[in-house]
């Protein structure tokens, strides 16, 4: 009995099994960069939410909406179009409130609240200016 087809038959079978076994150790190989870089990036990513959350307490909070109040709008006119410092109780002349000590503590209130946000500055105790 002659074998020789037989051996070639199963040389040609593991030729191509070298071919399948050396394209799949290729892919194993760029799989394994892949990973890599993704792991990488993982690790980069939990560094940045621990330093994001960290300083989460440090970060100022947003300036609240000031449209939760109509004067707040007027006061800023008022301060627009002021050539000197104001005190609480000029702008509330400015904006035709009565001049009651509830209304001026009110508005020296908000005026405090605009200076806390960076919106004024206040110039002299109870002295209010716009903020360049």
């Amino acid at each position: 009995m002659n074998i020789q087809p037989l051996l070639e038959a199963l040389d040609l079978q593991e030729d191509a099994a070298r071919v399948l076994a050396d394209d799949l150790r290729t892919q194993i190989g760029e799989l394994q960069g892949r990973l890599r870089e993704a792991e990488t990036h993982l690790e980069h990513l939990a560094i940045t939410r621990k330093t994001v959350t960290g300083l989460a307490d440090r970060l100022p909070a947003g300036p609240p909406d000031l449209s939760e109040h109509p004067d707040y709008p007027r006061i800023l006119a008022v301060f627009n179009q002021a050539t000197r410092p104001l005190r609480a109780r000029d702008v509330c002349e400015a904006l035709g409130h009565e001049l009651l000590p509830k209304n001026i503590e009110g508005t020296r209130a908000k005026l405090k609240r605009l200076v806390k946000l960076g919106v004024l500055t206040e110039a002299d105790t109870g002295s209010f200016t716009g903020s360049p």
